[in-house]
């Protein structure tokens, strides 16, 4: 092979890369030598990720249950993939903030539209007794959503809106997590008991939360686009991007989810509640529950019709 000047220079590249970290670029050259060359199987990881659905029922249909939301915290994470590097990103541009909020919207957009795989994709018969092999399971024990939401916006934002006013930008982080608003679907505010699937959910995930709480308050979607020239802020596409992922996430989404729970565990008589035990219409319907990222961008009477 000719050597040209510019697979010299790429060579110097490789040169001044290894260099600058204390590395043998010979050593390197010489490992590429025995390196087996890569397969899409291998780069995906084709067989370990198709080795983690493992159904707990003889029942076929809880195969699609347990896809769906593999996929669903497959999609989590492209999410916070995007909000990480918005969050992280020092030279924020209004073009690269518009860019990344409506890439986060089209992760939302497809999670929205794939609830037809769910609510049409099984039989009711059949979700009505594997269903009963996870009661002490809940989707609403999806660590990667509760991070998406502590990125998203303020935290005053997520506190049930019964303790909003007694908690400040300046309340422990310990004392607001006890008054987020999903506690109200496990936890028994009378008697203050929380549900063995609140208490399992924090076991293994309090610690991280409350860092990801405490790094996110100033990190957030909302302080990003506040730290944007005032100018900025009212640029229309950016605007428009931020109440697009706002509805989508917190009405859009939401709704596409309870449209397909009322399909299943409303189909028999009775007061059903939902795995693990929450009371799943007030946790999930947006009218209850007022979740709003970016209340300032809404109009007095768009805010008093949410989620209607």
């Amino acid at each position: 092979m000719k050597i040209t000047s510019e697979i010299q220079s790429k060579i110097d590249e490789i040169d001044a890369k290894y260099k600058a970290i204390n590395q043998k670029t010979e050593t390197h050259l010489e490992g590429m030598l025995w390196s087996k060359p890569i397969t899409y199987w291998d780069y995906i990881q084709t067989d370990p990720l198709l080795s983690l659905q493992v159904q707990r029922t003889t029942l076929p249909d809880e195969m699609v249950f347990i896809m769906y939301h593999q996929v669903n915290e497959l999609l989590f994470k492209m999410i916070l993939w995007e909000i990480n590097q918005v969050a992280h990103c020092n030279e924020l541009t209004t073009v690269l903030f518009t860019d990344k909020l409506m890439r986060i919207s089209r992760y939302f957009d497809m999670l929205t539209t794939s609830f037809d795989i769910m609510k049409e994709g099984m039989a009711v018969d059949q979700y009505l007794k594997f269903r009963n092999t996870l009661t002490l399971a809940s989707g609403f024990q999806s660590a990667q959503y509760r991070l998406i939401e502590f990125a998203s916006t303020d935290l005053i934002n997520l506190i049930d809106h019964r303790f909003r006013a007694t908690i400040d930008r300046n309340t422990p982080y310990e004392h607001a997590f006890e008054h987020l608003y999903w506690q109200a679907a496990g936890k028994d505010y009378k008697t203050g008991e929380k549900s063995y699937l609140i208490k399992e959910f924090e076991k293994k995930y309090k610690k991280s939360f409350l860092a990801h709480m405490e790094e996110f308050n100033t990190l957030n979607l909302w302080r990003k686009f506040k730290q944007l020239p005032e100018a900025d802020q009212k640029n229309e596409a950016l605007v428009q991007a931020m109440r697009h992922y706002d509805k989508t996430v917190n009405i859009t989404w939401v709704m596409g989810h309870y449209n397909a729970a009322v399909k299943y565990i409303e189909s028999v008589p009775g007061t059903q509640e939902a795995t693990g035990g929450s009371d799943w219409k007030k946790y999930m319907l947006p009218k209850y529950q007022r979740r709003i990222f970016f209340p300032e961008l809404w109009s007095d009477e768009e805010l008093e019709k949410w989620g209607e």
